[in-house]
């Protein structure tokens, strides 16, 4: 699947879990963290579930829910585009202190996967260059 998509539309989620197999199991962090997300206010009409994380090493993400997950972030579309798509961690803090993301579950899992250092960047490259 080539070319770019829009974020989170149901071409993104394809391309990214093809990303994902290619270069998931070069992901740095360690711990096994599963996070839900729920997405607002899309372009699409309907709010949008997605999944992200490590589980043995290997890096996860897609669409959907996990059965089991150890955190659920809620926030609008264009907040988690930008935050993810930048792959910005202090743009993720700050949305967070501002009440543009709400947490559910574990907070100290998914402040030890930010510690982690995140995605390859390769993996995170290829994301961005497949993402309108």
């Amino acid at each position: 699947m080539s070319g770019k998509h829009a974020f989170l539309s149901d071409g993104w989620i394809i391309a990214v879990e093809a990303i994902v197999a290619e270069h998931g199991g070069a992901h740095g962090g360690g711990a096994n963290t599963v996070v839900n997300l729920v997405v607002t206010d899309t372009p699409f009409g309907e709010d949008k579930q997605f999944h992200m994380g490590t589980v043995d090493g290997a890096a996860i993400m897609g669409g959907g829910h996990r059965e089991v997950a150890d955190v659920t972030l809620t926030a609008d579309y264009v907040t988690t585009k930008e935050v993810f798509v930048a792959g910005n961690p202090q743009a993720g803090m700050q949305a967070f202190m501002s009440g543009k993301i709400k947490v559910q579950g574990d907070m100290s899992k998914l402040m030890a996967q930010q510690a982690g250092g995140g995605p390859n960047p390769d993996m995170q490259a290829a994301i961005q260059a497949v993402t309108e």
